[in-house]
């Protein structure tokens, strides 16, 4: 019998949560940063082997909103335990629980289902630490497991992956085996270019970031796409961040994305960008509907 379900995978922003699922699946599907509200959407990334399939329901990190796109994204993460068979509660090495993973905390023990927290980014710590770390949590009895491991080097994630299977119900495969992610092709296209805006910008002007992808057709020879996408930005002053002096950044933030949609596609990519300015776009439900949180 195949094993399946659905796990919600919660934790507070720059965890990890998004570069364990992308090493899982061996696909980058949710796009990572450095920066918080690197995933704003909830995401469903497909786990499939020969014996289970797990759909690991990947969430923005959970944090204090300061607009309604923040509410949105706290709604997206606390909403995605609703038809969960397991919560993955993703922490990372600090010495201490803070306010966050207090209030996350708090959150869980209200669920009546089994959690498994994972402690990630232990290769950056001595070895001697780690029962230090494992020791912050063992009291809290909704706790069922407790796993150390290294997303980015891949130290005990397969442990973590077989946990996670112990836990999850026998059941049908609910998605055809070939597909690895919820999310349209389109989304996907403009997370990675949303990605580049992260990467490359300083302090606020990402965050006031939303990309639209306006078209997607293949070339005439069929051995191209070309692809069109506006970045919309809330302030004037940021656009002419956006596209730098003399369109340098901009064309390093095409030149990025060109690169890994060409990965993601398999196939040469033909990339144009434009930007424009959308004044307090966060602030706007009808805003938010447009970039496709709704």
């Amino acid at each position: 019998m195949t094993k399946s379900g659905f796990v919600s995978v919660i934790g507070r922003p720059n965890v990890g949560k998004s570069t364990l699922l992308n090493r899982l699946l061996g696909e980058k599907i949710s796009i990572i940063s450095n920066k918080p509200q690197t995933t704003r959407d909830q995401i469903k990334m497909i786990y499939n082997d020969d014996e289970s399939q797990i759909i690991f329901v990947d969430t923005p990190g959970m944090q204090n909103p300061r607009n309604k796109l923040g509410d949105y994204m706290l709604n997206i993460s606390k909403e995605s335990v609703v038809d969960a068979d397991l919560i993955l509660y993703i922490v990372d090495a600090s010495p201490y629980i803070g306010a966050r993973d207090t209030d996350i905390i708090n959150f869980l023990k209200t669920l009546d289902l089994p959690v498994i927290l994972a402690i990630n980014k232990v290769d950056t710590v001595e070895k001697g630490k780690i029962l230090e770390l494992i020791s912050l949590y063992k009291d809290l009895d909704f706790i069922s497991e407790i796993i150390p491991f290294s997303a980015s080097m891949g130290d005990n994630v397969s442990q973590l992956l077989n946990t996670i299977k112990e836990y999850l119900p026998q059941g049908p495969k609910y998605y055809p085996e070939d597909y690895i992610t919820d999310k349209s092709e389109r989304f996907i296209i403009s997370e990675i270019i949303r990605e580049k805006t992260l990467t490359n910008l300083r302090e606020e002007v990402p965050h006031g970031i939303g990309v639209i992808v306006d078209s997607v057709k293949d070339s005439k020879d069929g051995n191209s796409f070309n692809i069109g996408a506006t970045i919309y930005t809330e302030r004037d002053s940021h656009k002419g961040i956006i596209l730098g002096k003399g369109g340098s950044m901009i064309k390093k933030i095409r030149l990025e994305a060109t690169e890994d949609l060409e990965k993601f596609l398999d196939k040469k990519v033909n990339l144009d960008l434009w930007v424009k300015v959308e004044k307090n776009w966060r602030e706007k439900e009808d805003k938010l509907k447009n970039f496709g949180y709704k």
